[in-house]
């Protein structure tokens, strides 16, 4: 009880492990707010409003400042199954009121769900002209894999991530979206230069294939480069540098075991024509979302990749030199103890995560 008075009025105060030749840096994870569900995905609208998707088909919008909470109303039904339902929330680049939020959820088709991408404007508490901007080609039976989340390139762009949806073949077959990156124009119209957008045997919105569950993605506008994040089985969760019309490998090549025994996964760790992940994590860290730091408040992380770990309940960073290598990794608020989700970068620069009991928490420098 007091270790929680502590977290919650003064904040878990930490001091980073430095990575190398890193100065420590100080900061504080201050909690903002309780919510009642699993918050999924983040975006704000302000500096100081946040949208908050929970999973169970909830949308809330959250004072960063008072810790208030209310509910947006008028949402699809969605499939809440398993791993399904209101998924990702984001704004695009330079978003002001009355502009476009786009969203991914799971939308029922009779007892399956398929993962979506729809977009609505917010009228005070409603959701207005909410449209469905791709029903994809990935419902099954199986609550598992539906990814996904949603990055902005400054190109008029959009991605969003479709897990594999429990069946493993889905990972190499392009007549599916499921196991894929996808990138459409903001009106989910198909851009010319897709890769497979000539291609018979392949769905024109694919981006790249051979993807497990990619649940987090960022873009790195400065040196125009996507990169995902996403759970293997049990071992070998990967960050990869994606790009158009690569095949990730899923479920040929893997780092990972087989759940159900000491069985590797797939044929080997490597085969030509496959790209290799940029970092492997062993074990599983089961990670939620994926950030790339741009703000000011931590000078020191600019341009690193931060990870919402589930399993091993913390947030993992990654520092990355100018070809793209990861050089080093640091675990943050380790003893938080929570399952962190969501991922996403205040206005001021502060790091925004969500934890899985509902917890909506700031990281702000010391």
């Amino acid at each position: 009880m007091i270790g929680r008075l502590i977290l919650s009025l003064f904040g878990l105060l930490g001091i980073s492990q430095p990575i190398s030749a890193e100065a420590p840096v100080a900061y504080q994870a201050q909690k903002l707010a309780q919510l009642p569900g699993i918050p999924w995905g983040m975006a704000f609208l302000n500096q100081a409003e946040l949208l908050v998707s929970l999973r169970a088909g909830q949308l809330l919008k959250l004072n960063t400042i008072t810790g208030e909470s209310s509910e947006v109303h008028d949402l699809p039904a969605i499939h809440h199954a398993g791993q399904g339902g209101l998924l990702d929330v984001a704004v695009s680049p330079g978003y002001k009121a009355g502009d476009w939020i786009y969203f991914t959820y799971s939308k029922p088709q009779g007892n399956k769900g398929a993962t979506t991408l729809a977009r609505a404007r917010l009228r005070g508490d409603r959701l207005v002209q909410w449209h469905d901007l791709l029903v994809t080609v990935s419902a099954t039976r199986t609550g598992r894999h539906f990814g996904s989340r949603i990055a902005f390139d400054d190109a008029g762009h959009l991605f969003f991530s479709v897990g594999d949806r429990g069946h493993r073949p889905n990972g190499q077959d392009l007549m599916t979206h499921a196991g894929s990156i996808l990138r459409l124009n903001l009106d989910g119209s198909v851009p010319e230069d897709n890769p497979f957008v000539k291609r018979k045997d392949a769905l024109p919105e694919i981006w790249s294939y051979g993807h497990r569950n990619p649940q987090g993605m960022a873009f790195d506008v400065v040196r125009n480069r996507l990169w995902s994040i996403e759970h293997g089985p049990r071992g070998g969760d990967e960050i990869n540098l994606v790009l158009p019309g690569r095949n990730y490998g899923w479920p040929v090549i893997s780092h990972g075991m087989e759940y159900w025994g000491p069985v590797k996964v797939g044929e080997s760790t490597a085969k030509a024509g496959m790209e290799q992940p940029v970092k492997v994590y062993i074990p599983s860290i089961a990670p939620g979302s994926l950030l790339l730091y741009s703000g000011k408040s931590f000078p020191e992380w600019k341009g690193n990749l931060f990870a919402g770990a589930l399993k091993l309940t913390h947030i993992n960073r990654v520092t990355l030199n100018s070809e793209g290598q990861a050089t080093g990794e640091e675990r943050l608020l380790a003893d938080l103890g929570k399952r962190i989700r969501a991922l996403a970068e205040s206005p001021r620069g502060a790091i925004m995560f969500s934890t899985d009991d509902g917890g909506i928490y700031q990281l702000k420098p010391k």
